[in-house]
């Protein structure tokens, strides 16, 4: 996807070399794992929203290349962490590393991954700042998913609770990368806390995009395994409005028995009749464009027309 930016194409080839020079560990299938996975093809989208709000003003390219490998160390290592706790098989369309490893290798990789991120922060950050917002972040991160736990099997579960939920979980990580990028390249702090916040509009947003791909892809195309949220208690913005829309699928739900594969076939049809699917995707429209509307405000430079091209293009992927 990156092909048609290439300038901050280099770049992320640059954060990824990074990345792989900075993991020393001597446990070579701790190594392997982390190095597998960083090359796996992932999307690479924090970094780049990093860079790219780093790019308002003149700055040092390598000091900000390496403060964006720290956010993408930190993505995957949550990444891995998800794997094990859901115990899932395919990471973009690959093994898993706790499934092709094991679950020890997987625990220390993403373990290690923390370690590689505060190095990198405190190699170049400028501020304490930096190092106190990834900190914050972090305990967001957490709580967003401790919350996601807590309501597992809530047949209740309302869309301001998704809505906190994801803020966290997913949102966080968004906010931060466009914060640093900000604040680690001389700009005021008004301009870090702007970028910061429309982060964390995207990042909703790409939550909520990928929730409704959940719905709407094959696993081959997802790059992991779809409809396993559900199966698990996990409940995401299409099905929430869909059981507001239709109680009666609350009957298919739930933890007393397990889901057979035609209680899931049901219930995906039945969010897509009552327009789970097409609500979630107005709610993304709605997150997107008030980022959009923020990045408009923003100082006329290139990056500003990569950043508005880049958000609009997430709201239209299709895996």
């Amino acid at each position: 996807m990156w092909r048609t930016y290439p300038d901050i194409q280099n770049e992320l080839e640059a954060t990824l070399s990074l990345i792989e020079s900075t993991i020393q560990t001597d446990n070579v299938p701790v190594k392997n794992a982390i190095i597998k996975m960083i090359n796996a093809g992932g999307k690479l989208l924090r970094p780049a929203y990093c860079l790219l709000f780093s790019e308002f003003q003149e700055t040092d390219r390598q000091k900000m290349i390496a403060l964006a490998a720290a956010v993408e160390t930190l993505h995957t290592a949550t990444l891995i962490h998800d794997d094990i706790i859901d115990d899932s098989p395919v990471r973009r369309g690959l093994p898993s590393i706790q499934a092709e490893f094991d679950r020890a290798t997987a625990v220390y990789a993403g373990d290690y991954l923390f370690v590689v991120c505060f190095k990198l922060l405190s190699n170049y950050a400028s501020s304490l700042r930096s190092v106190q917002q990834d900190g914050q972040s972090m305990e967001r991160i957490l709580n967003g998913e401790l919350a996601q736990m807590a309501r597992r099997y809530d047949l209740d579960m309302t869309m301001d609770q998704y809505l906190h939920q994801v803020s966290g979980k997913t949102g966080q990580l968004f906010a931060l990368s466009c914060f640093i990028g900000a604040y680690e390249s001389n700009a005021s702090t008004f301009f870090a806390k702007k970028a910061e916040d429309i982060g964390l509009n995207i990042g909703i947003a790409f939550q909520l995009m990928d929730d409704i791909l959940d719905y709407t892809s094959s696993e081959a195309d997802f790059g992991k395994p779809v409809h396993e949220d559900m199966k698990q208690g996990v409940y995401s913005a299409p099905l929430i409005l869909a059981m507001h829309a239709d109680p009666a699928i609350k009957s298919l739900l739930g933890k007393q028995t397990a889901m057979t594969d035609e209680d899931v076939a049901t219930v995906v049809a039945r969010v897509s009749a009552v327009n789970g699917v097409a609500r979630a995707h107005d709610l993304a429209q709605a997150y997107t464009d008030k980022a959009l509307k923020a990045l408009q405000k923003l100082p006329d430079k290139p990056a500003r027309a990569t950043l508005i091209q880049l958000t609009k293009q997430l709201l239209q992927r299709t895996m």
